[in-house]
């Protein structure tokens, strides 16, 4: 709205306004000085925004000469820290009611800790996430050895996985997001797998409070490929306990049995009537205790071969009421409950159950069961897969 003001008015102040902008005698001498203006009125003039006004921003902050810090916000309040060691998710924080954030994913406090990592916590895991049986694969009439970094069997990649590695980082400032994407070149030979690899992970956040990640890869030679993020979830914040109070539900009606190693015995079981069932929601720890050693298996999507992101799972806190939905291309999520955390120093303190991976992949030792879906990829193909992590929490 425009203030009309008469034009005798303008006059008047016209002559106020050259009457105060005539210097006197000493104002142009040397160490004359003009006024400043008293601290209270330019705060009155420019007041800050409100505390809870937040903007989708990118910083980045060098922890020393190889790690580098990146901070994604937007517009919530959601902000989520990453480090190019390992292309890894070190914070994910989200407001709560109190004015305060709060951290859901478990983390080493100091980044440099990452560079040993034995929980893989938020990294990316590769090639071959989850195992292979007695770290072994055939592939064009040819066996390949890999290192059985989890006894029998090879673990994420081997005793070097894409979790150790320095990737190159490239920032991402878009209209509706920000990110940031990694790249690292994996040699032909690396770990004992075949061809040199060329994987990009891209970190996305926008304004809906969803973590976007895009995988691409590219090889010279015929090899396996399984990727996925480590993160471990705990919706009442890192530290605040116990995670089986959680509930879940999985968009899932079968799950793969393994042996005591953790391999697939090959069948794909269905859920229904068993402590397997997340067809619903359930309290995690309600009948984590009639599966032996805990939840540590890879759940089939329902329709895991059509195309397109869906939805695969469901994480809520009843006492936090932060939930959080994961969409995936993927035709597989392993849950697993964090069995192993022992409270030492090596897993950053966290107690057993003190967080929930939910990874997306495909499905363990692939390379060695030919009726599971292909992890083979060839020179002339593209890898690619799309996982949403998706908040909802209290404003």
């Amino acid at each position: 709205m425009k203030l009309l003001v008469p034009v005798r008015h303008y006059l008047l102040i016209l002559v106020v306004l050259i009457l105060a902008g005539c210097p006197s005698p000493d104002d142009n001498q040397p160490g004359n000085l003009p006024s400043a203006t008293p601290d209270s009125e330019t705060k009155s003039e420019h007041t800050p925004p409100p505390e809870d006004q937040f903007e989708m921003s990118l910083q980045r902050d060098p922890v020393d000469d190889e790690i580098t810090r990146y901070m994604l916000s937007n517009d919530k309040g959601m902000v989520v820290e990453l480090i190019n060691l390992g292309a890894t998710v070190t914070r994910v924080l989200l407001p709560s009611g109190n004015g305060e954030s709060v951290n859901v994913t478990l983390n080493f406090e100091d980044p440099t800790t990452y560079k040993m990592n034995p929980p893989y916590f938020g990294s990316i895991c590769g090639r071959y996430s989850n195992r292979i049986a007695q770290g072994k694969f055939s592939l064009n009439n040819q066996e390949y050895t890999l290192a059985t970094n989890n006894d029998p069997n090879h673990l994420h990649g081997g005793n070097e996985g894409f979790n150790k590695k320095i990737w190159i980082a490239e920032e991402i400032n878009e209209a509706d997001q920000v990110g940031v994407q990694f790249t690292y070149v994996s040699a032909d030979g690396e770990e004992g797998y075949p061809g040199t690899l060329t994987v990009k992970v891209k970190y996305l956040l926008n304004n809906d409070n969803e973590l976007k990640l895009e995988y691409t890869a590219t090889t010279d030679k015929e090899t396996v490929l399984n990727l996925t993020n480590h993160c471990y979830w705990n919706l009442g914040g890192a530290g605040s306990g116990s995670i089986l109070n959680h509930e879940l539900n999985l968009n899932c009606s079968q799950y793969i049995p393994v042996d005591k190693t953790g391999i697939p015995t090959g069948e794909l079981a269905d859920v229904a009537e068993t402590p397997m069932d997340f067809t619903s929601f359930h309290t995690l720890g309600k009948r984590i205790e009639q599966v032996e050693g805990g939840y540590d298996h890879c759940y089939v999507r329902d329709n895991y071969d059509s195309e397109g992101v869906q939805l695969i799972a469901t994480l809520r806190d009843p006492e936090s009421g932060r939930s959080m939905e994961i969409l995936t291309t993927e035709p597989g999520v392993q849950l697993y409950t964090g069995n192993f955390l022992d409270g030492s120093e090596n897993v950053g303190g966290y107690a057993k159950h003190g967080g929930i991976c939910l990874e997306c992949q495909h499905f363990p030792d692939s390379p060695n069961q030919p009726e599971f879906p292909s992890t083979t990829l060839a020179p002339q193909e593209v890898y690619q897969q799309t996982t949403i992590h998706r908040f909802k929490f209290a404003k």
